[in-house]
């Protein structure tokens, strides 16, 4: 009984968030890239991958260390 509710949810939750993808707005691009050096890259590779990442393209995404 466990798994066929367990295995029901997994499948309910896997239809459901399974085809959104939540991708940045150009306000939060220019927010992220306000810090750094150059700045226009900086905004066109992130909508460039913002791009791929909507058309279904698998996409690099870098790990930042958490600073204390």
């Amino acid at each position: 009984m466990k798994i066929a509710l367990r295995l029901s949810l997994f499948l309910f939750a896997l239809f459901t968030i399974g085809e959104k993808s939540f991708s940045l707005t150009d306000y939060q691009i220019k927010k992220i890239c306000k810090k750094e050096r150059k700045v226009s890259t900086c905004i066109k590779k992130i909508k460039e991958k913002r791009f791929n990442l909507k058309q279904g393209n698998s996409i690099e995404i870098p790990v930042i260390p958490y600073k204390r």
